[in-house]
């Protein structure tokens, strides 16, 4: 029996996406576009600039329409689904933006609380307190009442993950979540990516270009194609890295190192 859209899941969605097609008006952008991510996978989906990554992103959680084609979780399609039933499946999704999208007006507490103020029940002496386990799970314990401004670009982007798990989803879905981090912080974060989708079991999708984050962290990867507007290689990134003949894979995977061979011989 295929679950409804209301239903609660019993474990990590299944993602399908079949034949999309994404446009601008007239000007079509990708096509072709078929791929599956398992339950509990962490996938990424990467390539070169301008090749759609973030589109992509957006045609799946419901930011722009495909222009043919559809997304489905766990069997039910997203894209065809009434506006109840998509309302519903995106309570069980949590996406954090390139810039972490925090209210600069809002304390830490009070941005990570707003989805639990505006989808559950809970009073708000419980509302504080999964605040702040989900705080600690970012590693952002005693923050509660700093501002945006006050943080670090690190620390926005784990109030903005943090914020992202309030309702505990099924899905995670992160836009560049290593843009504008040093090194550090960047292996930080994707430690606590993997963290994460440990102790919540959520399938993840990550938008990225970082070869450090993908080869760490993705399980499994799409790579889109700007020239073509189509998705040319799929499965592991080290897998694809050893294996895929594509020279545009091939360069973008492994693109710096010849400059590090050089420098490391100067």
């Amino acid at each position: 029996m295929e679950q409804t859209a209301d239903q609660p899941a019993a474990q990590p969605w299944h993602i399908e996406v079949r034949d999309l097609a994404m446009a601008y008006g007239d000007r079509v952008v990708l096509s072709g576009i078929n791929f599956t991510v398992k339950r509990g996978e962490i996938f990424i989906i990467m390539g070169g600039s301008g090749s759609g990554k973030s589109t992509l992103l957006r045609h799946m959680v419901g930011l722009i329409e495909p222009a043919t084609g559809e997304v489905l979780y766990n069997g039910v399609s997203f894209t065809r689904a009434d506006p109840g039933e998509r309302e519903a499946m995106l309570r069980r999704f949590g996406i954090l933006y390139q810039g972490g999208a925090l209210w600069s007006s809002m304390t830490l507490a009070e941005n990570v609380g707003l989805p639990l103020a505006q989808f559950t029940r809970l009073r708000p002496d419980e509302i504080r307190e999964v605040v702040s386990l989900k705080l600690a799970m970012v590693g952002l314990k005693g923050f509660e009442d700093f501002y945006p401004s006050e943080l670090s670009g690190g620390m926005r982007k784990r109030g903005g993950l943090a914020r992202a798990i309030a309702l505990d989803p099924e899905v995670l879905f992160f836009d560049e979540p290593s843009s504008g981090l040093d090194p550090l912080s960047a292996r930080l974060l994707d430690d606590l990516i993997l963290e994460l989708r440990a102790s919540l079991g959520a399938t993840v999708v990550v938008v990225s270009h970082d070869l450090a984050s993908i080869f760490a962290i993705g399980d499994g990867s799409l790579f889109l194609d700007a020239e073509s507007g189509t998705a040319i290689a799929q499965g592991n990134p080290r897998a694809l890295l050893e294996q895929c003949e594509d020279p545009r894979v091939h360069r973008f995977l492994t693109r710096g190192q010849e400059a590090a061979s050089q420098a490391r011989n100067v």
